[in-house]
């Protein structure tokens, strides 16, 4: 499996702790996998969707979205709509994007919760799918 990384680094701190468990999670899993970095989250659904034909067997989705809860709300709400509608039309895609008031409390929930982790979990599974189905 070769497994594309794509990781907003608008919040640092937030974005290592992400990379930190989906790193782990593909090593355990065997996956290889890419990293590429883009500037906030809005932005990844861009990154995976031009990667499509590079390839890649399963994608991963990292980033935080944090601040006065309308406009957190709305960058959150978007990312997501633009990543369901990737995964719908058939790519293996595991999203570990934070909600969270701050930074720091993004951060907390992404070490907490192994976000990261569990978005490269998400990954790995789907991918098994897909060529238990013979479609990879």
């Amino acid at each position: 499996m070769n497994i594309l990384i794509v990781e907003a680094r608008y919040h640092p701190d937030v974005a290592d702790a992400l990379m930190d468990g989906a790193t782990a999670a593909l090593e355990k899993g065997l996956g290889r996998f890419e990293r590429i970095s883009v500037p906030g989250v809005l932005e990844i659904p861009a990154a995976i969707a031009i990667a499509v034909n590079a390839g890649f067997s399963g994608y991963v989705a990292l980033g935080a979205v944090t601040g006065p809860a309308h406009i957190a709300q709305t960058f959150y709400a978007e990312t997501m709509r633009a990543l369901l509608a990737l995964s719908a039309s058939g790519l293996a895609l595991g999203q570990g994007i934070v909600l969270a008031a701050d930074e720091g409390a993004a951060r907390d929930l992404a070490v907490s919760h192994d976000i990261g982790g569990d978005a490269a979990r998400a990954c790995l599974s789907l991918t098994t799918v897909s060529q238990r189905l013979g479609l990879s």
